[in-house]
């Protein structure tokens, strides 16, 4: 009996990952998973946001649209799906066209990804509008896991020109670029300049729970006196 092309992405995923994890001695990753107060899915916990991308791994149309289909499957206001994608993939015209897009710090690292994606937001619909920029951001999430599943990393950025998508690709008003997303591969290995190198290795850290909900007028007063340094200089990871 032959596997199915998600069990097959699978196999593949962890062959993959296998030969990612063969970093040379000096370049090596410490262990990336999340130290979590709780035990979450191995998939959210390993989830993290490299620039370390292997810059010969081609994203097959396979896990393409697995990834857009996780995406697809994501909950909206009304079932309003308000999530629009502009893709390219590296090597073709819509890639080179999002990296020339992308503020300067993120092209050193970014240009090698497997492929970009703008994730925009479609405000057409005026009873779920305001929740659409929420939704996009939750169909975006969803496509993050399922790469990480099949052994692929993401790296989302707010650092491009919106301005200049909805000008270069010629998008209607009301499509608002939200993010742009790197996919790849992750290479340990990879030979990043610095400050990329060194947030590289940083160590990963998050808000206590005891600071997220809010009750009270008291703790309703955000505060950055509890985020440790690392959190606040870093970027999404």
């Amino acid at each position: 009996m032959s596997a199915s092309p998600v069990t097959a992405l699978s196999d593949r995923a962890l062959s993959d990952r296998a030969l990612s994890d063969r970093a040379l001695p000096d370049r090596a990753l410490p262990d990336r998973s999340a130290a979590t107060r709780a035990k979450l899915h191995p998939l959210l916990a390993g989830r993290w946001s490299p620039r370390g991308f292997d810059r010969d791994h081609v994203l097959g149309e396979d896990e393409l649209q697995t990834v857009l289909e996780a995406a697809r499957w994501a909950p909206s206001a009304a079932n309003s799906q308000p999530w629009r994608f502009l893709v390219g993939r590296r090597g073709d015209a819509t890639f080179a066209t999002i990296v020339e897009l992308l503020n300067p710090g993120n092209v050193p690292w970014a240009q090698h990804a497997s492929a970009l994606i703008v994730a925009i937001a479609d405000t057409s619909q005026e009873t779920t509008a305001a929740w659409a920029v929420y939704d996009t951001g939750q169909a975006v999430a969803h496509l993050s896991i399922q790469a990480e599943e099949l052994g692929l990393s993401v790296h989302q950025m707010g650092g491009f020109d919106a301005a200049g998508v909805s000008e270069r690709f010629g998008l209607a008003p009301e499509l608002t670029p939200i993010a742009t997303v790197a996919i790849g591969r992750l290479d340990p290995a990879a030979d990043l300049p610095e400050p990329y190198r060194e947030r590289e290795r940083a160590p990963r850290e998050r808000r206590p729970v005891s600071e997220l909900v809010l009750n009270g007028a008291a703790s309703a007063r955000p505060s950055l006196t509890s985020v440790p340094q690392a959190v606040q200089k870093a970027a999404t990871t």
